[in-house]
């Protein structure tokens, strides 16, 4: 037998380096492998919690469509940011009666103002009761568009107009970018699904009310391209529907003595009072 010369012989040995080497490569994989599937995972769980948060929205959204007379009380409270960078808040509460599709009733006392609204689906009469002031406006149409012809002409927005109108999720979400389900929350001592949703200009929350009346019980809207960031919030309760919400007649009785203006010369209309001016304003 003729044997290798020694310069043939080769013994493959791993050096501890490169077995070292081997074995973080191994776990780097596996990492890496197990990173991917918690991603994907992480991917699915979010968009099956924003198809559950929209989902939500919309059953309350169909649910407030569909009832032809809505009555609640209400806290409000807007923040202001001061040029001092203070923030205040400014809190009122009041009551909205509503028959679909055009007549509604609001009040809105705070510290600074006590005002009634009244819509009859042909004319809308607005009276701030301390300034002894009042407006009013031929505007025949429904909800949805005096809602519209309110904040856009005369600046005069309805507290939660968004979820008044004939169709609240097809007013919340077209500039919607992202979704959320957080679970639950408690308000008033109602438990509600409490969901968040985000656009360029604003973050909004809302909470609703678990079970067959899926109504709103808070809403929180937060302006991200102001400086600091102020935010309105509404609660709501005494939430009634149908034939649980008591007849009105939708008339307002204008004291003799209160003196007639237009709805932008009212300052008690707007929930930001006199003592306090926009930046910028003159």
């Amino acid at each position: 037998m003729v044997e290798p010369p020694d310069e043939q012989v080769r013994t493959i040995r791993l050096s501890p380096y490169r077995c070292a080497r081997f074995t973080r490569s191994a776990k780097t994989t596996a990492a890496f492998v197990a990173v991917a599937i918690a991603g994907a995972a992480s991917i699915s769980v979010a968009r099956a919690d924003e198809a559950n948060a929209k989902s939500l929205l919309k059953a309350m959204s169909d649910y407030l469509a569909a009832q032809k007379a809505i009555a609640f009380d209400y806290d409000s409270n807007l923040e202001i940011v001061t040029t001092q960078q203070e923030k205040v808040g400014l809190a009122s509460s009041g009551t909205l009666i509503l028959n679909r599709p055009d007549k509604v009733r609001v009040t809105r006392m705070g510290g600074f103002a006590n005002v009634e609204m009244v819509f009859d689906g042909k004319t809308v009469t607005m009276l701030g009761k301390n300034a002894n002031l009042y407006a009013q406006v031929e505007a025949p149409g429904t909800i949805d568009q005096l809602v519209d012809v309110l904040r856009d002409k005369y600046h005069r927005p309805v507290p939660a107009a968004d979820l008044l109108m004939s169709d609240p999720y097809k007013e919340l979400m077209p500039l919607v970018k992202e979704a959320k389900d957080l679970g639950s929350g408690v308000i008033h001592g109602i438990e509600c699904d409490h969901l968040a949703f985000r656009t360029d200009e604003v973050d909004w929350q809302i909470w609703i009310a678990q079970g067959a009346r899926p109504y709103p019980c808070r809403y929180v809207v937060t302006s991200k391209k102001v400086k600091g960031e102020p935010q309105y919030t509404l609660d709501t309760w005494a939430w009634k529907a149908g034939t649980e919400v008591s007849s009105d007649g939708f008339k307002l009785e204008i004291p003799p003595s209160a003196k007639k203006l237009t709805p932008d010369e009212i300052p008690d209309l707007s929930e930001i009072p006199s003592i306090f001016s926009r930046k910028g304003a003159k």
